[in-house]
């Protein structure tokens, strides 16, 4: 290895890289499973909205669509990064368990659960299958017990 800048530079004989991240090759597997289901289905259903939309979708559904096809084109780093983009996951699985908690859960309750909220919840479950496949002992010891890194 050499190293500039003080950081070291891996010499890209690519031996023992699945020891460095302390995962079992089987569980980065696991993950690059993750990044499909989130770039292959993102780029199905969200990637074809973005190349042909009307004026109207994009006035009000623009966002909302731009932000779903980015998080399927930055899945595809995880293919190569599985440990690097695990926040990635981690992401999806917030931001649906928010929309579960903070707004389907509410509707449920005053039972104001229409077609297209159910289609909604329905969509937005999906991400259950991605619960087992997450390494959480990994996420726990990188992500809460580790210290954070320094700010000055």
């Amino acid at each position: 290895m050499s190293s500039a800048v003080g950081l070291p530079i891996p010499s890209g004989n690519g031996a023992g890289r699945s020891s460095t991240s302390g995962l079992p090759l089987w569980r980065l597997y696991t993950l690059r499973a993750c990044y499909f289901v989130l770039a292959a289905g993102l780029g199905t259903y969200v990637w074809p909205t973005v190349l042909n939309h009307t004026s109207g979708f994009a006035e009000t559904e623009g966002i909302r669509c731009a932000l779903l096809a980015g998080l399927g084109a930055t899945a595809v780093l995880g293919f190569r990064y599985p440990v690097q983009m695990l926040p990635l996951v981690l992401f999806e699985l917030i931001w649906k368990a928010v929309y579960l908690a903070g707004f389907a859960l509410p509707l449920w309750r005053a039972h104001q659960i229409n077609d297209a909220v159910a289609a909604n919840i329905q969509a937005v479950l999906m991400v259950v299958i991605f619960i087992p496949l997450i390494p959480w002992r990994y996420v726990w010891a990188h992500y809460v017990l580790q210290r954070g890194d320094r700010w000055r």
